[in-house]
């Protein structure tokens, strides 16, 4: 996933889970302001496999402790969904039957 690409999901996700903030390419990594503070999206090293993102929140910097890892881009965006407390929706689900 390019630079881009991930800026460009992060826009998205924040549209969607209904927060306001901007996402900006940083030196350590893609920048999420909001009015909670700064979120770090960073792509995980390498050597540090099966882990490939990881996610600095406002509390955990201001702890003294590393990123949070995430081994998929679903993992990451839930993690940074629940630090920002976006409101949960209504999920749905493709699948065969009906509703019951």
């Amino acid at each position: 996933m390019t630079d881009s690409d991930l800026r460009g999901l992060l826009i998205d996700c924040l549209t969607l889970w209904d927060i306001e903030g901007r996402v900006v390419a940083g030196e350590a990594g893609m920048e999420v302001r909001t009015m909670d503070g700064l979120f770090v999206v960073q792509h995980a090293p390498r050597d540090a496999h099966p882990v490939r993102w990881m996610l600095q929140t406002p509390p955990r910097r201001a702890a003294g402790r590393p990123p949070r890892v995430a081994p998929s881009i679903g993992a990451l965006l839930s993690a940074l969904r629940n630090a920002l407390g976006a409101q949960r929706r209504v999920a749905l689900r493709i699948g065969a039957g009906g509703l019951v």
